[in-house]
């Protein structure tokens, strides 16, 4: 698929915890920015939640 851009876009995307959003912690957050040029940077930075991981939650993103 090629994406026809006039100005650059940004994708991102979030691990955490869980799904509650008042008590749960972001673990990893990833973004992907492309330029119309079709030039793409990405960056990816784990974070520590200073809270335990449910063995359920690291099933899905395997992240522990």
């Amino acid at each position: 698929m090629q994406l026809k851009l006039e100005r650059p876009i940004a994708f991102f995307d979030l691990e955490t915890t869980g799904t509650n959003t008042s008590s749960d912690r972001i673990i990893e957050y990833s973004i992907l920015k492309i330029h119309p040029n079709g030039k793409q940077e990405s960056r990816t930075e784990r974070l520590n939640p200073e809270m335990p991981i449910p063995p359920e939650v690291t099933a899905v993103h395997g992240i522990s």
